[in-house]
């Protein structure tokens, strides 16, 4: 095909950069396949791999996909490329690696795409004897919790849960489970309301899809067995409750067993969930919630419960600090890619860790599957103005916090007085507050609703969202934030040097450092000063003279 040809083939069939596809120039090979860490073709293979696999168009413009061809393929060729890829990408799934070459007829341009598979089930693709990922439009050494992702890949046909005990019967079913199960059955299935009373124990539990054709599976025992039948699971089922004071001395704590279903009413009732009152904007009158929505607890529990890696024989914790937040944690890596997918898109999980235990959780009424839970939990928050959730995903565990009172009023106070924000923008504007990084289409995201201002890392809400507030406090807080433009603080030293004279570096660190951002560290200032020097240097205001002293010129 002709070049114009081919460059209109690439815009219609890779369109767009993203994790999934790159573009690259790589005019030579010669030192592009294998050569810098993090800039040649092995690392984006191996970037685009331990995602979701991919595409790699090289012999292109970066932005414009305008085709400039592979001018020197070195010791390469087409035949022998993969193989030669292959040696430099440990655990790259080769037979389903390909690469197709273009050649345009009228040009003589090279153009490679390599087509690169997902990796392969629990190994991560190596290069430079690193894993790399892309985020945003960096390439960068992968992340724990995206390698622990891989590491404890989970097969769809890989279910704890579903196993059967043939040595369990009915009879190591706890009764009250099964007949509050029943209950539960009805509400998550009222066209069932009419015939249930007439099933039997057996028929029920196959309904409610928790056994196999009569058979006890582990789902049943972990949600309805006898706490004596505990020891028919080959792991220590149970749930730990902690209380802890604000500085972390343990007070007291309870462990449960089986049967969860009957637990969560337990673990529930000793968490201490009084009423907590704080004062809107611009009334005398409180209002009064429970420190916790009941809803958020019983959704992280019953979540931690779905979700835990129950082959690892670990316990699922509930810490309780007093009068201020609960901690859930289970043990096994979060399987959706972020829990801003799960919020913000409301769509269910593609794949679950238990997904026959998840099926009857469902049945029962304890869990919701269509991605709408954790987005509840995010709106309960929003609604009282707390915190939102926090997700931890270190250490193979995850770890979800719920905060049970306003931390910070003044971001309570933007909260109220911009009620037009949407879950999305509180969620990046909650992590600003609490000093996380975001991304660069987050940044960019806020930047264009006016919500911040700075550059990355140093963002601070912006006027837009402080100036609605009408808080004197948060005003303050913006000014001491944004500073000055640059031309006042080179304005600032022009004028003492021109007061008094030669002067040391030290001391324009002391009249400058001060006066910049609180946002940036000491050594961002240290380096702002040097850059406000250098650029004064260069429109020839001012010199440095041997022992360092600076003066006019």
């Amino acid at each position: 095909m002709t070049e114009k040809e081919l460059h209109n083939y690439l815009i219609k069939n890779y369109p767009i950069e993203n994790e999934k596809c790159e573009w690259k120039e790589f005019k030579s090979l010669k030192n592009s396949v294998a050569g810098s860490e993090s800039k040649d073709v092995i690392s984006y293979i191996s970037a685009i791999a331990n995602m979701q696999g991919g595409h790699l168009v090289i012999g292109v413009k970066n932005e414009t996909l305008e085709i400039i061809g592979i001018q020197d393929l070195s010791v390469y060729s087409i035949d022998d490329i993969r193989y030669r890829i292959n040696g430099n990408c440990t655990n790259l799934d080769i037979q389903h690696f390909k690469v197709e070459e273009f050649i345009t007829s009228d040009t003589n341009k090279i153009v490679w795409i390599f087509h690169i598979p997902k990796h392969q089930f629990r190994l991560p693709v190596y290069a430079h004897k690193k894993t790399w990922q892309r985020i945003d439009d960096n390439l960068v050494e992968m992340t724990k919790s995206r390698l622990d992702a891989i590491l404890t890949q989970i097969q769809v046909n890989e279910d704890w849960s579903k196993v059967i005990i043939t040595e369990a019967s009915i009879e190591d079913l706890d009764k009250i489970a099964i007949q509050k199960a029943r209950l539960e059955f009805v509400k998550r299935n009222p066209k069932y309301s009419n015939e249930v009373d007439s099933w039997s124990d057996l028929d029920f539990l196959n309904k409610a899809k928790l056994i196999i054709k009569g058979k006890i599976t582990r789902t049943a025992l972990i949600l309805l067995g006898k706490e004596e039948s505990e020891h028919f699971l080959d792991s220590s089922v149970k749930i730990r409750w902690n209380l802890k004071t604000i500085d972390n001395q343990d007070k007291d704590f309870e462990i449960f067993s089986i049967p969860f279903l009957l637990t969560i009413d337990e673990v529930y009732k000793k968490i201490r969930n009084l009423k907590y009152r704080y004062l809107r904007h611009g009334t005398l009158f409180p209002d009064e919630v429970l420190r916790y929505e009941p809803f958020n607890i019983r959704e992280s529990l019953n979540n931690a419960i779905a979700h835990q890696d129950y082959s690892k024989g670990a316990r699922i914790n509930v810490v309780e600090f007093e009068d201020d937040h609960l901690v859930f944690s289970n043990y096994g890596s979060f399987l959706p890619k972020s829990i801003e997918d799960v919020v913000l898109k409301d769509t269910p999980e593609e794949v679950y860790r238990n997904p026959f235990l998840v099926e009857a959780m469902k049945n029962l009424d304890m869990i919701e599957t269509q991605g709408g839970g954790i987005r509840k939990i995010f709106n309960y928050q929003k609604q009282r103005f707390f915190p939102l959730p926090d997700y931890n995903f270190e250490d193979n565990k995850v770890k979800v916090t719920i905060t049970g009172k306003i931390l910070d009023e003044n971001f309570a106070k933007i909260l109220i007085k911009n009620s037009n924000l949407g879950l999305d923008e509180i969620i990046l504007l909650d992590k600003v507050q609490k000093h996380k990084e975001i991304s660069e289409n987050e940044f960019k995201h806020l930047k264009k609703l006016k919500c911040i201002e700075g550059r990355r890392p140093n963002i601070y809400l912006s006027y837009d969202i402080i100036e609605s507030t009408n808080d004197e406090g948060l005003k303050a807080e913006y000014l001491a934030n944004r500073s000055f433009d640059d031309s006042h603080f080179k304005d600032i030293i022009l004028e003492y040097l021109k007061k008094f004279g030669k002067t040391k570096r030290d001391k324009i660190d002391n009249l400058i450092i001060p006066k910049l951002s609180v946002i940036l560290s000491e050594d961002q200032k240290k380096k702002k000063v040097t850059n406000f020097l250098s650029i004064l240097g260069k429109e020839g205001k001012i010199k440095c003279n041997p022992g360092y002293f600076w003066e006019v010129v």
